[in-house]
């Protein structure tokens, strides 16, 4: 499976946080579909409108992610 990537940084993997600040590691497809990293969690209760990216300090909504990193 293809994934999107940081327009900053080029990889794939991020976050996202619930109210209590906890993180929930992620991938998003590239039918920009939000994917756990471990199946047995869920996304309920975790705001998904912010991805934090694992590599740098970028963070933003899901529509500026890339297909590929130029």
């Amino acid at each position: 499976m293809r994934y999107m990537v940081c327009p900053q940084c080029g990889i794939s993997n991020f976050y996202v946080l619930n109210e209590r600040g906890e993180r929930l590691n992620v991938k998003v497809s590239r039918e920009l579909v939000i994917i756990c990293n471990d199946k047995s969690e869920s996304l309920e209760g975790f705001n998904l409108n912010v991805l934090y990216c694992l590599g740098c300090s970028w963070s933003g909504p899901i529509n500026q992610l890339n297909k590929y990193f130029i």
